[in-house]
């Protein structure tokens, strides 16, 4: 008798615990397959560090092959799939299809940046949702700095200093405030002209920052911003995003080359085409997050909407701390339909453990189980919980850490994402956007696309994105068709459009979804 099949879709925090959590339930019983684009488990929070250079890229990376036995890692991302024939349809790395079939189906697809129709976003914002956003965002600041520190025209070198982030939830307000210590540093040893300083400008329509948490720890953060340096502006956004800069809500234009955009996520768009019951864009599930009406079929994480039983009515929010907990919540359950030995099922139940917030050095915020803390204790029960939380590469971490605080920060150009590479509208943020044919086996990039890494366009948009763009390109392909959005190898221009490459930015990614209000 053959052993039942597991396809778990995602090794985001939900994906990967309920991996981690199935290979020990199973014990051989089951066949467990994990597809993702990548081969590695990201640690999301930890990420504006690696965009400050404190912590290197791989020390946020986990490897899923070293850390989940028992269990086979496709790598790929998915682009449809049939419940009806119980499959899987995937692309691979170099842009070949596959099939996985399954007797069990774990959706923990996750979250992509969230879009609002605000002119000129999409083109000239970036995201902050995986490595390459990091590693992309690391080098345009240092750029920035750098080109200003040798520059002569006072208004350009002010708008290269000038970095505005949209969100003052917990992703923007951590980027805002380690950039703004990461920036300083590269200007300590080496002032810039006529005095000039960098501006990080943090904006959100919310009354206040990090909305979410205690308004006690929110004025805490506030203040430490401002103390730092940081422009922290509420009650105002972006109304429109030009080439030269932003207009913000209140009539004010600001000049700058960076555009940051942490409003918040939205569901993984895969969920959509199943033609499931939805709420916001989420896949509707039971307490026990199995999908009504469709026994072989579970869901957790951000693409899940997981009822709140704490709270009638409501669903569970989009945060790490629920997506890890509902991955072995799901992992019992779908081993306890399987009738796997040592297996129960059980609802979803939670309680809230609080949240903390690095704000760089020896600063944050945090409500471990309700108690409000801040300054240096705060930041001592901040990076104990995260290195409590990580799954691996707590020494290497704690090492960076220890280095960061004894040794001048490292700021150089790496150049290995640009800007084009890295769009805002993407059904990938964990994966850089490569030119046509660059992700087959054996290809040799060419055309204008292939020059010299790190050569940035002479004139860019805020956010990194060339001056220079070609009309259209907003036509999303089939599955499985050149362009499609999960075919990211395999990315042609359209009809009459050259390649991209240094001196021009291809357009981003367009579907015909729009983000639900109220999604988070």
């Amino acid at each position: 008798m053959s052993r039942p099949r597991i396809v778990i879709v995602g090794a985001g925090f939900a994906g990967y615990r309920t991996a981690r959590t199935l290979s020990r339930l199973a014990r051989h019983q089951a066949d467990i397959t994990l597809l993702n684009p990548t081969d590695y488990f990201l640690y999301l929070p930890l990420l504006p560090q690696v965009a400050a250079g404190i912590l290197e890229p791989r020390r946020v990376t986990v490897s899923l092959s070293a850390t989940l036995p028992h269990v086979r890692l496709v790598l790929g991302e998915a682009a449809r799939i049939d419940p009806d024939g119980r499959t899987v349809h995937y692309t691979d790395p170099e842009g070949q299809d596959g099939t996985l079939g399954y007797d069990r189906l774990v959706l923990a697809a996750g979250s992509v940046n969230k879009l609002l129709p605000i002119p000129g976003v999409a083109e000239h914002a970036h995201g902050f949702r995986g490595l390459p956003e990091a590693l992309y965002l690391r080098d345009h600041v240092t750029r920035q700095v750098e080109l200003a520190a040798a520059g002569g025209d006072p208004a350009q070198d002010t708008a290269r200093c000038t970095f505005v982030v949209v969100g003052a939830g917990y992703t923007g307000t951590e980027v805002a405030a380690h950039g703004q210590m990461f920036t300083d540093a590269q200007v300590r040893g080496r002032p810039l002209r006529g005095g000039l300083r960098p501006r990080w400008m943090l904006l959100d329509v919310a009354p206040r920052v990090l909305p979410e948490m205690d308004g006690k720890l929110s004025a805490t953060a506030d203040r430490v911003l401002r103390q730092r340096g940081v422009e922290v502006r509420m009650g105002t956004s972006v109304r429109e995003a030009t080439r030269d800069g932003v207009l913000l809500t209140d009539g004010e234009f600001v000049r700058t080359r960076t555009l940051v955009w942490c409003v918040g996520v939205r569901p993984d768009p895969l969920v959509e085409s199943l033609g499931l019951p939805m709420e916001r864009g989420r896949l509707l599930v039971d307490p026990y997050l199995q999908v009504p009406g469709r026994p072989e079929l579970f869901a957790c994480g951000d693409a899940a909407a997981v009822p709140d039983l704490g709270k009638p009515g409501r669903y569970t929010p989009m945060t790490a701390q629920h997506a890890w907990r509902h991955g072995k919540v799901c992992a019992h359950n779908v081993a306890a339909s399987l009738g796997l030995e040592g297996a129960g099922r059980r609802p979803y139940r939670h309680r809230d453990l609080g949240f903390v917030v690095d704000l760089g050095g020896a600063k944050a915020a945090a409500d471990p189980l309700g108690v409000a803390l801040s300054g240096p204790v705060a930041g001592a029960v901040t990076r104990g919980y995260h290195l409590a939380a990580m799954p691996g590469n707590r020494v290497r971490v704690a090492a960076d850490w220890l280095l960061d605080a004894v040794l001048p920060r490292q700021a150089v150009q790496l150049g290995l994402v640009r800007s084009w590479s890295v769009p805002l509208d993407t059904a990938s943020p964990e994966l850089a956007r490569t030119p046509a044919g660059a992700g087959r086996e054996g290809a040799v990039p060419s055309g204008p696309g292939t020059g010299p890494p790190g050569r940035e366009p002479a004139t860019e948009r805020p956010g990194g994105a060339p001056a220079a763009r070609p009309p259209g390109g907003t036509e999303t392909a089939g599955p499985g068709q050149p362009g499609h959005p999960r075919r990211l190898g395999h990315l042609e221009p359209p009809e009459g459009q050259p390649a991209p490459g240094p001196d021009i930015a291809p357009g981003p990614v367009k579907r015909s979804d729009t983000p639900a209000e109220g999604d988070s």
